[in-house]
Formats: structure tokens, sequence, C-alpha cells
């Protein structure tokens, strides 16, 4: 545990264990409870921390925070700059900002003269630890098995297991809380044609999330595929290559896009990360929303130009002694099935969509540099599927300030963080947005808002009956009734 200061009176009670029917404690009632403890809800304990007025506590059931393990690799940067950190775009004053850890292991300095703008993943990650193991109210090894109204107390009930050492069951709890707030991330995504192959445990088959897991059973495979255009999908193909032996290289890197194409980074482009173009895009009807997203794929799906540069880089110091490397780059494809041909040797059948011709690729590994889609909550929210209202494609409705719109029975708020492109837009699994969303959401909890935000964020006005300016007054639910802490 840090030696950090503890900041604030945030904590959680972690042992209850009522029947439903009972009378919960008034004094152990807590006003915001977390479901999950990610950088997005990471983000909302710390700027939750000194506010004494709201009583918060989140769980996770891993034992500790870990960001992405399996894709850090050595030199990898995020894509954003450093003062996307946890508190910063909302409170530059805060504690828990990524320029206070630098200061707590002397590093400031070292930051100062490197001139970085984009910090290493591994150092972000280090980061969010330290924040982590700093921060009061924060349950790890905790399972959550239920969440529950209940319409006596006008409460939400978390039952939770809490879990051992070695991951067994130790104790059962149950807390209550008068607002929800739901940050269980997102999970590999694999497509249905490698599905099979994945779960096969002989077939070197992996996500690029279990990367760092297997290089070294990896570069010992003859022949590599990488299927995936998107940043993770270009950094794997960068170390795998630098790895390989000259003219011995002996990879394939297949992408769906029709190019390799970088990500969008102009400045008025990254407008499209900023509270304007958030509260914009949720006005926008439905279906123009389902129909822009996309289309939009370049703004967070593209490559780091620096992350392409390095790659032709590397290829073109290959070809300095003559010959060309043993490895092909292949856009607009996709894969149709997949399947075992003998021990060791996979075929992927592909489709090249602009020739409209097929293929197959025999290899001896596959990557699946995939992307990650939104948790399902449809089990944990089974209880409540009876107060949520949902659009007309069956997604859970949210409105403007990132709550569930339920049944007006549920006097509490559900928030989610991460859980809503569909209404918010390109921006929501982005970092840059973290701090003003953790804001928004204990503004809202708050009679008075403890984090002014900006009226305006962005020089581009997005619609033409857009007001140049939004007031940052919280809206809470009409039928929401805060008790202030003893």
């Amino acid at each position: 545990m840090s030696t950090t200061p503890h900041f604030g009176t945030t904590h959680a009670l972690a042992t209850t264990d009522t029947k439903p029917s009972e009378t919960p404690d008034p004094g152990r009632i807590l006003d915001l409870a977390g479901i999950g403890i990610g950088p997005f809800n990471l983000s909302l304990a710390a700027l939750a921390q000194p506010l004494t007025h709201l009583r918060t506590a989140f769980y996770d059931q891993r034992p500790a925070f870990h960001w992405h393990p399996g894709l850090l690799i050595d030199g990898a940067t995020l894509q954003v700059p450093f003062l996307a950190d946890l508190v910063t775009l909302a409170d530059p004053t805060s504690p828990w900002s990524f320029l206070s850890y630098l200061r707590t292991r002397e590093r400031l300095y070292p930051f100062y003269f490197a001139e970085r703008f984009h910090i290493h993943r591994a150092e972000y990650d280090a980061y969010c630890r330290w924040v982590s193991e700093s921060l009061t109210g924060l349950h790890f090894s905790h399972q959550i098995e239920a969440l529950r109204w209940n319409t006596e107390h006008h409460l939400f009930e978390v039952d939770f297991t809490q879990l051992g050492t070695e991951g067994g069951a130790e104790a059962l709890g149950r807390v209550h809380a008068r607002n929800l707030v739901l940050g269980i991330g997102t999970a590999p995504y694999i497509p249905e044609a490698l599905r099979p192959l994945v779960e096969a445990p002989t077939v070197p088959v992996i996500h690029s999330a279990d990367y760092l897991d297997h290089r070294e059973q990896l570069l010992t495979a003859e022949h590599i595929t990488v299927i995936g255009a998107g940043q993770s999908g270009a950094e794997i193909f960068l170390d795998l290559l630098r790895a390989r032996p000259f003219g011995r290289e002996q990879l394939h890197w297949l992408a769906r896009t029709p190019a390799f194409a970088p990500m969008e980074y102009s400045k008025l482009g990254l407008e499209h990360f900023t509270p304007d173009y958030t509260r914009y895009f949720h006005a926008l009807p439905e279906t123009v929303r389902d129909d822009l997203v996309p289309g939009q794929w370049q703004l967070y799906k593209g490559i780091d130009h620096d992350t392409l540069a390095a790659i032709h880089d590397e290829l073109y110091r290959r070809t300095l002694h003559g010959g060309w490397p043993d490895a092909t780059l292949t856009p607009g494809v996709s894969v149709r099935t997949a399947g075992r041909i003998g021990p060791g040797k996979i075929e992927l059948h592909l489709d090249h969509t602009q020739q409209a011709t097929r293929s197959r690729l025999t290899t001896a590994a596959v990557i699946l540099a995939t992307g990650y889609r939104e948790r399902r909550v449809d089990t944990l929210l089974a209880a409540l599927e009876p107060y949520l209202c949902r659009d007309t494609a069956g997604r859970p409705r949210i409105d403007e300030q990132h709550r569930l719109v339920l049944d007006p029975a549920v006097t509490g708020s559900l928030y989610v963080q991460n859980a809503e492109r569909h209404s918010h837009g390109v921006g929501t699994p982005d970092l840059s947005l973290a701090a003003w969303r953790s804001a928004t959401i204990l503004n809202s909890l708050s009679s008075t808002p403890p984090y002014p935000l900006p009226t305006r964020t962005a020089f581009t006005t997005f619609g033409l009956h857009q007001p140049a300016t939004r007031p940052t007054t919280p809206i809470p639910r009409p039928t929401t009734t805060l008790v202030p802490r003893p």
C-alpha cells in the first residue's frame, strides 16, 4: 500500500449480509457504488475522494488493478497526451494527477527534460496502479453476483462474493446504494470464424490482449499472421518484425480496412473527442447516430503516424543489402472461415473485398488484433430488466449525463461508463473524456457542482442550431433525493 495520504472520507462497507426485507442501516448506505475498477471508474473514485458529502465505494473481481497487461509492449505509447490522465481535465489541482505521480517518484525533472507529450503505456499502467493503491473505497477481489432495486427502501442492493488469494469464495456480502455506476469495461472480440480455433488449447490462435503472455512461444512459430489494422495490430506486427531474422521474417498482416490507414489526428479532427461533440452527437436522432459511427472508424481505429513510420522504416532497413523482407501486408481482406489442416498448421480462407476474389493462407500462428466490444450487462442487470428503457435496436437508452433511462419507479440513478458509444459517440472509450465524464456524474449527484465544467470545448460548431455555449448546471432526476452524510 502506498504511503500517500488519503484524502476525504470516502470508504466502503463490505461485510453487510442483510436480507432484502430488512431495513438497511442509514449510516452504512452508499451514495454511489461502482461496479468495476478500470481507468474510468478509477477516475470517478479519484475525483470523488475529496467530496465529503458523498459516500462511495467501488468493487472489482480482479485482485489488483492492471491495464491491458498483454499489450504493454516495450516502447508502446498512449494515443492521448499525458494531460488525459484520470483527473487533470476536470481538476488540475488533484493529488491524483499524472504529474503528482511523477513527483512522488522523484521523476518530474526527467519527464520535463524528456519533453514527452505521449507517455509509455507501461507508465500509464503504473500511474493508475499507484492511484488504485492510494485511494480508500476500492475493493478488489469482490465479484458482483446481482444488482436489484429494493422497492421498499428505494435503494439498490449489490450482492457480492469476496474472493480469496486463490480465487475461491471466502465470504458473501451485500451493500445498499442510492445510485450505481457500471464501469465493467470491454471484452476482447473474437470473430465468429476464428472462435473454434481460439477455444482449442493446442492451436496457437490468441487475441492481442494476451500477446505478451505468448510472445516467446509465438516467436518460435515458422509463420505468423496478424489480423487487424488498428493500433494493437500495428504494434504487434512491428514488435514481431523487429524480432524476426532478416530475410526469414515470415509474417503476414491482414486487415479488413481498405488501407493501413493513419488515425485522424489533426487538431480540428480531435475535436470529435470533446464534450461539445459528445453533446451534439447525443442530441442526434438514433438512426443518424447509427449511420454516423461506422464512417468515423479512422477517428478511433486508425494507426498512429509514428507507428506506421516505424513499420516502414523497419521494412526499408531490411532492403538495404538487396531483396525484400518476407513480410506481406494485405488490406481489404476478411477471413471467411478457418481450420486446422495438420499439426502446427492453420488454414485461413480469405475474401478480398475490392477484387471479389478468394484465396487460402497457411500459417503456424494467428494473433487477433480484432479489438474489443462492450461487455454485455444483461446478466448483471437481469433483476433490473423490468425497469430499463430501450431504443428501437434493443439497446439501453442513456441520457446526456450517462444515466440509463429507467422507469420512474426507480428513484436512484444507474450510470454507465464506456457502454454508451451508440448514444454518446466515438469519444466514449477515449481516455481523454474520462475526467469530464466522471465530473459530470459527480456534479449530477451534488446540489452544488464540485467540478465546474467549461461551457465550450471546441472551435468547431457541430450543428447549425447548436448553441455556442451550454450550461453546466446538473439536471438531476426529479425523484432523486440525496441524504447528506452524517
